[in-house]
């Protein structure tokens, strides 16, 4: 089953085009890395998808219905992010239990082993929450509703490293338990990419790549040696990225086609061959330049 269609989706804010002709879709119980630096999209497509907004053109889908203003749409979905308000008469507790009454297969059990495992207090008030306590409570509000969409959106902010294992242990043990669609909106590839599945990137509103995770992690390969040996090896390839070492050597990042074969010629050319990880891909296709920071330095 598609969970979420997009067609042509465009937002468009006075002059910016935050979302810019998007296509793609994301089938059932599947968890999605949404990936992208800060100001690419994804905040507006995660809004539009929950029925925050209205899209400015295009078309989107969410369980084969038009998702704004649509109260099946919003009974199926929650989307957590560090803007999230709730009443502040209610105590965290009361906060929890008035949930409950909100999502179908809400678990109260579960939301009440990880309210104490990480150590609120039941008559502590939202906020007066720290940011990262703040990003806690809402990650348990996340995972408790179990609803069949539930979105992260940059779900860690302020917490710290070892709450942030937590919680993707967390999600990943009850995903296991209750399947269901998941989107995970991060520009940290490098802490997700063991619970994703499928990772769809976006630049400027577009997408870049929409593929699994377990092909991301093949997509290119480091080339590395004198930068004229690297540029005419590289000449009829798909450069990603490159950047000089040195007064004459070259580093690249080239899209990888026929690994076995591309060694040999790069062996044979004097270049050595590396792997490029995963969220250094991603970093590299989203980079505005393909040298990077460098060539800001490049003189005229």
């Amino acid at each position: 089953m598609t969970v979420i269609k997009c067609r042509g989706l465009t937002k468009i804010y006075g002059r910016t085009k935050a979302l810019n002709n998007l296509s793609f879709e994301i089938e059932e119980n599947k968890i999605t890395g949404l990936i992208g630096r800060n100001g690419s999209g994804k905040t507006t497509l995660l809004k539009i998808i929950a029925s925050y907004f209205r899209e400015t053109s295009g078309e989107i889908e969410v369980f084969s219905e038009k998702p704004f203003n649509n109260l099946t749409v919003s009974a199926n979905v929650i989307y957590i992010n560090d803007q999230m308000n709730f009443p502040t008469a209610l105590s965290l507790k009361e906060i929890l239990t008035v949930s409950s009454t909100f999502y179908e297969n809400w678990n109260h059990e579960l939301a009440n082993r990880l309210f104490d495992y990480f150590s609120f207090q039941p008559n502590q008030q939202y906020n007066n929450l720290s940011k990262g306590m703040k990003s806690t409570f809402n990650m348990i509000v996340g995972l408790s509703a179990r609803c069949a969409l539930t979105m992260f959106d940059e779900p860690t902010t302020g917490m710290d490293a070892a709450v942030r294992k937590d919680f993707y242990r967390a999600l990943l043990k009850d995903y296991i338990d209750h399947p269901r669609t998941i989107l995970l909106s991060s520009h940290h590839l490098d802490e997700i990419e063991d619970l994703i599945e499928d990772i769809l990137l976006i630049k400027d509103g577009k997408e870049l790549l929409h593929i699994q995770i377990e092909d991301l992690k093949e997509y290119a390969i480091g080339v590395q040696g004198l930068a004229t040996d690297v540029k005419e090896w590289s000449k009829n390839r798909k450069v990603i990225y490159s950047k000089n070492i040195g007064l004459d050597r070259m580093y690249a990042v080239i899209k990888k086609y026929d690994y076995e074969s591309e060694k040999q010629q790069a062996h044979a050319s004097g270049l050595a061959i590396t792997p490029v990880s995963s969220s250094d891909v991603c970093v590299y296709l989203t980079s505005k330049t393909k040298g990077g920071i460098d060539d800001v330095f490049i003189k005229d």
